[in-house]
């Protein structure tokens, strides 16, 4: 369940997509007030819009897996901050590191979450509510904290945050946690040993290689 969430607050990080079936849905997740052009009115729009898509082109996504892969990934690359979350993930190994090689680490990462977790939003029931609870400076001006649930109907509500920051073009999403856990953190632990190894080309060539995967339920 978990891994399945955070494939989807990930895909809901990062968004586009047309509004169709949820009129309704739309209009309960939308109860919780969010000032337009804000990081809540983002998540909000973005969260209900990526659900309306998944579940009114779910049959189109089963038949051609490839469609689906695309969808994520434009999602993914639209509102996600990566060589920033590259970065973060990399810890102390990215200190001095080329622009370059981390945004070689950054899509290598990215490649591999989409292809091991985006099918799995095939299974995800959608038609849940999503509530935005408030929204928090970050320590030092590094950005906002996003609190938001994920309501299911018999389910308890899953809390999914996001971590925005401005980066002059507009808010981008650079964390993720889900349950309390976090994308950043869960992948810097992850991807320590294998950067004590090698270096982070090496480590980039061996996540596009199937060599490692990212593993989102670690």
């Amino acid at each position: 369940m978990k891994t399945t969430l955070l494939s989807l607050a990930l895909a809901t990080a990062f968004v586009a997509a047309t509004p169709a079936a949820f009129a309704q849905g739309n209009a309960q997740a939308a109860a919780t007030p969010a000032k337009a052009g804000t990081p809540s009115k983002m998540v909000l729009d973005n969260s209900t819009r990526i659900l309306t898509t998944l579940e009114s082109r779910r049959a189109e996504f089963t038949k051609d897996r490839g469609a689906l892969r695309q969808f994520v990934s434009s999602e993914f690359n639209a509102m996600f901050d990566r060589d920033y979350a590259a970065r973060l993930v990399l810890g102390t190994h990215g200190r001095g590191a080329s622009d370059e090689d981390v945004k070689l680490f950054a899509d290598a990462l990215a490649d591999s979450l989409m292809s091991r977790y985006g099918s799995s939003l095939l299974d995800f029931n959608t038609k849940l509510k999503v509530r935005v609870k408030s929204e928090t400076a970050l320590p030092n001006g590094r950005g906002v904290r996003v609190s938001s649930e994920f309501l299911r109907q018999g389910g308890e509500p899953v809390p999914v945050d996001y971590f925005m920051r401005n980066t002059g073009t507009g808010w981008k999403v650079f964390d993720v946690m889900v349950e309390g856990v976090s994308f950043v953190q869960t992948f810097r632990a992850q991807f320590d040993g294998p950067l004590n190894r090698k270096s982070i080309p090496q480590v980039a060539a061996d996540l596009k290689a199937g060599k490692l995967q990212a593993e989102a339920s670690k």
